[in-house]
């Protein structure tokens, strides 16, 4: 390629671009992902899609080093049958199904969505196509991946290794030595040596955001929300060490991309998509020391005013300055992963962090008027009905803006997944994101689990009823309609509350 720009400098421009336009034509690539919103059901009445960013980072990798590149975008496709129209279009010598990896939806590896990679696996490699797949899932099972119709699988983060294995394929050259790939020789799987992380994130050049159908995803986003997210990100992986915590594509490592950097995309992005709100989809945004300060002070400068909302832990957020920073910014929501009200069960998760510290954080958190929302845990071994019970007062206590409820749920390559692995028989991931099935044999059996999600539910909804009323009869003058109604659900929540605690304590006693 470097003879070819030598050839072509000082060249006629117009010659310049038909040679470019026939280097780019033999070097086609259709990039795809594998979740499936209306296979989430859920997630698609909520109708909060995300575009796949992890995809669109990689495509603008290529697209830079003079690959062709398309997206079918399955976010709101019917099936991965859809694909077949977009291959005879766009006839790729590559198909490359490329998961968001800064999307939880995409590390729970859902069975669903599983399914439908297989399919399209299937119908490129029918066509003709070079089929290589990067996902957390594919991570962890590379063989099935490679038995269902990839040529190739990306072990870990993808962008580098996507991009020499390509080149490497144009040039009919060996691939085994390209570090983070698994693939077939002689009917077995093999694996090459391990890709080490990126660490200069300011180097990649920003998402081919023009691959994307915007105005699909701002339509849902304004027919349920009445305001328009985009996601974005700073980082990438966490240090932290909690036990079932999953990181097969960042892995342990942390890095940052500059605060500069950042501000500057989120001008653009704002310029271009006029978005209402961001979602910075880093596992933690801002632990870098001083970080979250610049970035508010950037902000600031620029004039930018955009709401935002971000996940962190509740030991950075003791910081007075950090959580001023963050407010100063413009988050109005930060989510955290309190998991438990049990000191006990947070320990047994080596998640590093105390119950004080939840409360603490929350406490900060609400007075800067920022809404703390709590991402909570059951299910986790060793949990008994009083470590249950102490959640259940934790967040009736702290009354987080929102709570996410989930049940212990193993990923290969957790220390959790090996303590259980012997109870997972041939089920071993959710179909759906609302599954919530509990895998393995614990306290309660799994019906149980699935009724506590219920009552918790509602009976934080009460709390917040509850809270709102004593508001509204302490400064009547300050109601609205919403916060009235707000009150008024006391008298739904309260007999709904002790409906779920009655089914509840059914399937307790017939334990």
């Amino acid at each position: 390629m470097q003879n070819i720009g030598i050839f072509l400098h000082g060249g006629n421009p117009k010659f310049i671009r038909s040679v470019v336009a026939d280097i780019m034509l033999l070097n086609r690539v259709l990039f795809s992902h594998s979740y499936f919103l209306r296979f989430d059901p859920k997630q698609w009445s909520l109708g909060q899609p995300y575009p796949p960013l992890g995809t669109l980072y990689a495509a603008a990798l290529l697209r830079k080093n003079l690959f062709r590149v398309a997206l079918f975008d399955t976010m709101f496709a019917h099936g991965p049958e859809e694909i077949d129209a977009a291959l005879e279009v766009h006839r790729p010598d590559y198909f490359v199904i490329y998961d968001d990896g800064f999307n939880y939806l995409t590390k729970m590896c859902l069975t669903n969505m599983r399914e439908a990679a297989f399919s399209m696996c299937k119908r490129a490699k029918e066509k003709g196509c070079k089929v290589i797949v990067c996902s957390s899932d594919s991570t962890d099972r590379y063989e099935k991946y490679l038995n269902e119709g990839a040529d190739f699988v990306i072990i870990g983060e993808g962008e580098i290794t996507l991009l020499e294995l390509l080149q490497a394929l144009k040039k009919d050259e060996d691939t085994s030595k390209i570090a983070g790939l698994a693939y077939l020789e002689k009917e077995k799987a093999v694996k090459t040596a391990v890709r080490p992380v990126m660490k200069e994130l300011d180097h990649l050049p920003m998402p081919a955001w023009d691959l994307i159908d915007m105005e699909q995803y701002r339509k849902s986003w304004y027919d349920h929300m009445g305001y328009f997210s985009l996601n974005m990100v700073t980082t990438r992986g966490c240090p932290f060490k909690c036990n079932w915590c999953a990181k097969p594509i960042y892995g342990n490592r942390y890095n940052s991309r500059s605060p500069e950097y950042v501000v500057d995309e989120l001008k653009i992005l704002h310029g271009w998509f006029n978005m209402d709100h961001v979602w910075f989809c880093d596992d933690i945004f801002g632990l870098k020391p001083g970080w979250v300060q610049e970035f508010a002070r950037l902000v600031e400068k620029e004039g930018i005013k955009v709401r935002f909302k971000i996940q962190s832990r509740a030991d950075l957020l003791q910081d007075e300055a950090v959580v001023e920073g963050l407010a100063h910014a413009g988050c109005e929501n930060a989510w955290i992963g309190a998991e438990s009200g049990s000191q006990k069960i947070l320990d047994a998760m080596d998640k590093g962090i105390t119950v004080e510290q939840i409360r603490t954080a929350t406490r900060l958190m609400k007075q800067h008027g920022i809404k703390p929302s709590f991402f909570i845990q059951f299910g986790y071994p060793g949990e008994m009905k009083e470590d249950i019970e102490e959640t259940i007062r934790m967040i009736n206590l702290l009354l987080p803006f929102e709570i996410g409820i989930s049940v212990s749920y193993p990923l290969p390559g957790t220390v959790f997944y090996e303590r259980v692995k012997a109870d997972l028989q041939t089920k071993t991931n959710w179909t759906d994101s609302d599954e919530m099935a509990l895998m393995f044999h614990n306290t309660f059996p799994p019906s149980y689990y699935k009724q506590l999600h219920r009552y918790v539910h509602q009976n934080y909804h009460r709390h917040l009823a509850q809270n709102s009323l004593k508001q509204l009869l302490r400064k009547p003058f300050n109601a609205t309609a919403a916060n009235l109604r707000k009150a008024l659900s006391v008298f739904y929540h309260t007999p709904a509350t002790l409906i779920e605690k009655a089914k509840l304590n059914r399937l307790e006693k017939a334990v």
